[in-house]
């Protein structure tokens, strides 16, 4: 297993862990932190390990901060103009 590979693994792990305690703001400071740890681990397990891996890394950072991909996808489709459900 490469170190990018391990990196992921451990940050998954650490974002499932940090989801288990309660949080005041509802875990988005956390959030922030794991997102501009998670983006440039993503590039760093393709650049190791392939664009399969990759993909399959962010599938899983995804999941597991799917909230604040929700909000931003709103945020986006707001920002357009087509009217959000």
């Amino acid at each position: 297993m490469t170190p990018a590979l391990t990196a992921a693994l451990v940050w998954l792990v650490a974002a499932n862990v940090i989801a288990m305690f309660p949080s005041k703001d509802h875990h988005w400071r956390a959030a922030y932190v794991l997102i501009a740890i998670g983006i440039p681990l993503v590039g760093w397990v393709t650049a190791q390990s392939g664009p399969i891996w990759g993909l399959l890394i962010l599938a899983a950072g995804a999941s597991v901060l799917r909230w604040p991909l929700i909000h931003f996808w709103r945020w986006l489709k707001g920002r357009t103009g087509t009217p959000a459900e």
